[in-house]
């Protein structure tokens, strides 16, 4: 079926010859119809296969010809939103910032020519450019679960004003824990309002979460009987896990390919792959986890660029949402270990009716994986081999951690410890070794001082200890025996007629437990004073000057007149 045949709104079809959009994909052909006439659907159709058009199409249409009727062209009511209004607009959620941004430029240009905006909503960047784009009226909001509710807890998103929800790689959103998330909306938008589904698998799970809220999806599966996208030819070489990094090097070598993605199932190994082959004259980046948005989307811009930096490599995380139509090649430098994400990975590359090729590197450790893989394409993956020739054996050997480590300290970064440990360049160029004269300190170590002045002043504060006092007396610190400062502080408080150690204990109770001079501190505790470190001369001394406070004869006379009755009794 070509696009013409579709009977799409003028400015919607000027985009897509402007896109050089001509023919159907099996997924566009049979999904595009059913949302024309406004009814609910669940799309199954493998990566690479323009889902993203088949429900951005039509929903464009439908919105234009309720917003703006045009004359001369005519709309059957199935074809617009009734009563379409104002602060209306179209929710189109995804599991990842990446696949936001990839469906916010397919939304850009499908609209220009057109008053209708988008704006994509999601973590890791500014709110403020999200809530400006949201408070100047869009008709399409792009979105990650999270950011959105946070935005709707702000009363910046009022999810009332839903017409109709999509759920972009729905299973993808499960298997990464939206679950919650996406019925938190669900309950939250109208119950009169188109509901999309669109996946390269759908599991029981999505389709239940779909009839709980009352959608009924028309099923268009596409993907019954291929798993992965017929334009991909994949194949896997078994090597020894030592040889991976020559055999990587040696498929770029031999078939030239314009860009290529590497994927890895350890993030920590993407710095490596791709310190790997910029050493041996392959430019190339990484992209996971451990970099910023702001440094994912530069990663990103750069491999879509037409530049010599052809070769992306990345973990699991750009297996969906990147719909890059020049990637030729897809090289797996280990199998992952879910299936689906091999389908999604060698999905990459073979887009929009272009041919392409997927290698994966098969070592000892990956021989569960691969028997997981082929138990879900339901078929053997083709097994191929190089001839010695090709085989290099020459080059900058494969990188290990620790000279990873170097590179990052002669490049004035260091790698944080700790959850997540992630690398954090530092904007200075000195080294983030310690500096000299000095000692390296924990991370966690507040600094209010440097490290020589604390010593100085410890070792200062124990020659004063152990200097002698006047009279020839050492302090009690110094004697290393003797009367403590905890004995000198009880014998006073024992002496008190009016207070003693157990009134003090019984104050404070958790304070008479704690061992050592917690006695001395119970005690002053119980007087709402911090006790003062003073040696037992000290307080004797202070005690002798304090002058004695005169008792009255009255009150004398009946404490000893009290203390004769309790001896002989009365």
């Amino acid at each position: 079926m070509k696009f013409s045949e579709l009977d799409l709104h003028p400015k919607v079809m000027a985009n897509v010859e402007k896109a050089q959009f001509s023919e159907c994909t099996p997924i566009q052909k049979d999904s595009i119809p059913i949302l024309l006439q406004g009814k609910d659907l669940a799309g199954l159709a493998q990566t690479g296969t323009g889902k993203t058009a088949a429900f951005l199409l039509p929903l464009i249409d439908r919105v234009l010809r309720s917003k703006e009727p045009e004359e001369g062209v005519e709309s059957p009511p199935e074809r617009l939103f009734p009563d379409w209004k104002k602060k209306n607009f179209v929710l189109i959620l995804v599991p990842t910032r990446e696949l936001a941004e990839q469906v916010y430029e397919a939304a850009e240009q499908f609209t220009a020519g057109t008053s209708l905006k988008s704006v994509a909503v999601y973590g890791g960047t500014s709110y403020d450019k999200q809530k400006a784009g949201m408070a100047q009226g869009v008709e399409f909001v792009i979105a990650t679960p999270g950011r959105l509710i946070d935005l709707y807890k702000e009363h910046i998103v009022d999810l009332r004003q839903v017409r109709a929800v999509i759920f972009d790689e729905a299973d993808r959103m499960f298997d990464m824990g939206f679950k919650d998330d996406m019925r938190y909306i669900l309950s939250r938008i109208p119950k009169e309002r188109q509901f999309l589904v669109f996946s390269a698998t759908l599991n029981f799970d999505v389709l239940n979460t779909a009839y709980q809220f009352g959608a009924e999806p028309v099923e268009v599966n596409v993907s019954k009987d291929q798993p992965k996208a017929e334009n991909v030819q994949d194949e896997i070489f078994h090597v020894g896990q030592a040889d991976k990094p020559a055999y990587l090097l040696s498929l770029m070598r031999r078939d030239q390919p314009r860009q290529v993605i590497v994927f890895s199932n350890f993030k920590r190994n993407v710095e490596r792959i791709a310190h790997f082959l910029n050493k041996n004259g392959i430019p190339a980046m990484g992209i996971s986890s451990l970099l910023t948005q702001a440094q994912r989307n530069r990663v990103i811009e750069k491999f879509k660029s037409d530049n010599d930096a052809n070769v992306l490599v990345a973990t699991d995380l750009a297996a969906r949402g990147l719909d890059i139509l020049g990637v030729d090649m897809v090289i797996n430098f280990e199998l992952p270990d879910d299936p689906e994400n091999y389908v999604h990975r060698i999905g990459r590359t073979g887009r929009a009716g272009h041919k392409g090729r997927a290698y994966s590197l098969v070592s000892d450790r990956d021989v569960d994986a691969l028997s997981r893989v082929e138990q879900y394409l339901d078929h053997k993956v083709a097994v191929a081999w190089m001839e010695d020739q090709d085989i290099l054996t020459e080059f900058t050997h494969f990188p290990s951690d620790l000279d990873i480590e170097r590179l990052a300290r002669a490049n004035g970064q260091e790698r944080e410890g700790g959850r997540g440990g992630r690398a954090l360049g530092r904007s200075s160029g000195r080294s983030a070794g310690p500096r000299s004269g000095s000692r390296s300190r924990p991370s966690g170590e507040r600094r209010s001082r440097s490290g020589d002045e604390k010593r100085s002043e410890g070792r200062e504060g124990a020659r004063r200890r152990s200097r002698p006092q006047k009279g020839g007396r050492p302090s009690a610190a110094a004697a290393g025996g003797g009367e403590t400062l905890a004995g000198a502080e009880m014998s006073r408080e024992s002496s008190s007629p009016r207070r003693g150690p157990r009134r003090s204990e019984s104050r404070n109770p958790r304070r008479s437990h704690q061992g050592g001079d917690s006695g001395a501190h119970g005690s002053r505790s119980g007087r709402g004073r911090r006790p003062q470190r003073r040696g037992p001369a000290a307080a004797s001394r202070s005690a002798a000057a304090a002058p004695a406070t005169p008792v009255p004869a009255a009150t004398l006379g009946k404490k000893v007149t009290g203390f004769f009755k309790k001896l002989f009794g009365q």
